[in-house]
């Protein structure tokens, strides 16, 4: 076993303040990471201050990770020392299967380990990237192109695959017409990757504020939603809706703008229900769907194609001392994009 040196939230809603604990020694499976960079997402603010589900405390956060091996157990083929590695939202998955869902396993919320405020196998709680160095199985550790600048890569391991995955599976490419909802963490990944896929871009954003960025980011079009225009200007424009934000908005208004067999995905999450008119579907065959993370495999994947179109996110690179300040700030959306730790800073 090896010390760690992390910053952690003790109780729910309590502030993260320095804090040591033991990381298991390696199996053979194993790979040891030494932590670089670790991304703030806003569902470690979620999960720190007790919001979604019961959180287990001490609570190291952090689940979009990239350092470099420090040590191979004897049975790992895929890594070596020296190798720039990530890891993302889930370090053991399947855990009951007697296969591995390679594809889909990350809808298996009951077998999943995630990679903090969870259960290993062993039974003991995972702890997350907030800290000096991790201890993943080889099957849940990536590779992190040498091309790419590894601050900015670090978002990839969470906001990077969640807008990567149903942009994929709903078929963005040449010719589709995508809209991304919000331009924060989440939606400024969303442009990039749809705008590499080769889609028609659009950006629904509160205010015409963020439009330059949207454009510099490869967006073909930008709206006002304050604009009340904007709604019946784009009535039945798109192929495919990519909704990033978690504030309450009215999806039936944002319905209207799909095609016919159009599909609007969520990947925010509303504190609140928000209720959807029959109506709303019915009149274009629409579909309003879901979407969570991504498998390894398709990380993998998404991390390749980052790597050839050059793609990492927007970042703020911050002290650790920093990330209480920095977690206030990702409430009130005061970042440009995306928060990343950088870990040398770690005492």
């Amino acid at each position: 076993m090896t010390t760690a040196k992390a910053y952690a939230a003790l109780s729910p809603k309590a502030p993260l303040e320095p804090f040591s604990f033991e990381r298991r020694a390696p199996n053979d499976d194993d790979v040891v990471i030494d932590i670089l960079y670790s991304g703030i997402c806003h569902s470690d603010i979620h999960q720190v201050r007790d919001e979604w589900f019961p959180g287990i405390y001490p609570m190291v956060p952090g689940h979009e990770i990239v350092g470099k091996v420090r040590q191979v157990g004897a049975g790992v083929s895929r890594f070596k020392e020296g190798d720039t590695v990530g890891v993302g939202c889930f370090v053991d998955s399947c855990m009951k299967c007697q296969q591995r869902d390679v594809d889909r396993e990350q809808y298996m919320m009951d077998q999943l380990a995630q990679t903090y405020n969870s259960l290993d196998r062993d039974g003991t709680p995972t702890y997350g990237g907030y800290s000096d160095h991790i201890v993943v199985k080889e099957g849940y550790v990536l590779s992190v192109p040498d091309t790419l600048p590894l601050d900015g890569a670090a978002p990839l391991l969470c906001a990077g695959i969640t807008l990567y995955s149903p942009l994929r599976h709903w078929n963005a490419g040449p010719g589709k017409k995508v809209a991304i909802i919000g331009l924060g963490g989440l939606g400024h990944m969303g442009v990039k990757l749809a705008h590499a896929m080769g889609a028609e871009v659009t950006v629904l954003s509160q205010s015409l504020s963020k439009k330059d960025d949207a454009l510099r980011l490869g967006a073909d079009h930008y709206y006002a939603t304050n604009d009340a225009d904007t709604f019946t200007q784009l009535a039945g424009s798109f192929d495919l809706i990519i909704n990033t934000v978690s504030a309450v908005i009215d999806w039936n208004a944002y319905l209207n703008l799909l095609k016919i067999d159009g599909t609007m995905v969520l990947v925010g999450v509303p504190e609140n229900p928000v209720p959807v008119h029959a109506f709303s579907l019915l009149a274009g065959r629409r579909s309003l769907a879901g979407s969570c993370i991504g498998s390894i495999k398709e990380t993998q994947e998404m991390l390749d194609f980052c790597g050839q179109h050059n793609i990492v996110s927007d970042i703020e690179l911050i002290s650790i001392e920093d990330v209480n300040a920095a977690y206030e700030r990702v409430i009130k959306s005061d970042v440009r994009y995306r928060f990343v730790i950088d870990m040398a800073s770690i005492k």
